[in-house]
């Protein structure tokens, strides 16, 4: 049984995000998964002077202990003025103060999508851009445009070509776990 660590990359009580990346994790066969919610890892933001007088806050390191004890992650991303939402930032910037291998070199599949057509996609290829330069396992990655039109809680993704794409990138992200 595999392992997989998923959240969605946003502290929206109603994330489609976490929705979309929980969604994904429960398609994968036999995985025991771990869901996170971004809000019960809410520390200070961070800086440097902050970090050198209080050091890096404890929940910074039960974040990090999450990616440590899994075989696979899945993240799927929201975009907030075509970046990352400021929540997974923050976690990011604490977690990577603790030592450089960052993502534990996990096989992972990055997600993105958003109620628009573009479904996150700048978000996406950002996110990817950046922790594919610290982590050396397989990335797959998939944008879903217009969530509330293609994907259904019961019947996941509804459009048919889209959904063929997911699970071709879903069938690539399975076999590296």
């Amino acid at each position: 049984m595999s392992k997989i660590l998923t959240f969605g990359a946003s502290s929206s009580k109603k994330s489609i995000n976490k929705r979309f990346a929980v969604y994904v994790a429960h398609c994968i066969p036999n995985a025991d998964v771990n869901v996170l919610d971004l809000n019960d890892y809410e520390m200070p933001i961070y800086s440097i002077d902050r970090e050198n007088e209080d050091g890096i806050p404890d929940l910074a390191y039960t974040f990090k202990e999450q990616f440590k004890n899994s075989d696979a992650v899945v993240i799927s991303f929201a975009e907030h003025n075509a970046t990352y939402t400021s929540a997974f930032k923050n976690i990011f910037d604490w977690i990577s103060r603790i030592d450089k291998n960052v993502w534990h070199n996990k096989p992972m599949f990055l997600l993105a999508t958003s109620t628009g057509g573009n479904g996150a996609v700048i978000v996406l290829e950002a996110a990817y851009s950046r922790i594919s330069r610290r982590n050396s396992n397989h990335i797959s990655t998939f944008s879903l445009p217009n969530f509330n039109e293609n994907f259904n809680d019961s019947m996941g993704i509804t459009n048919p070509k889209l959904k063929s794409s997911f699970e071709s990138k879903l069938d690539e992200f399975i076999s590296k776990i």
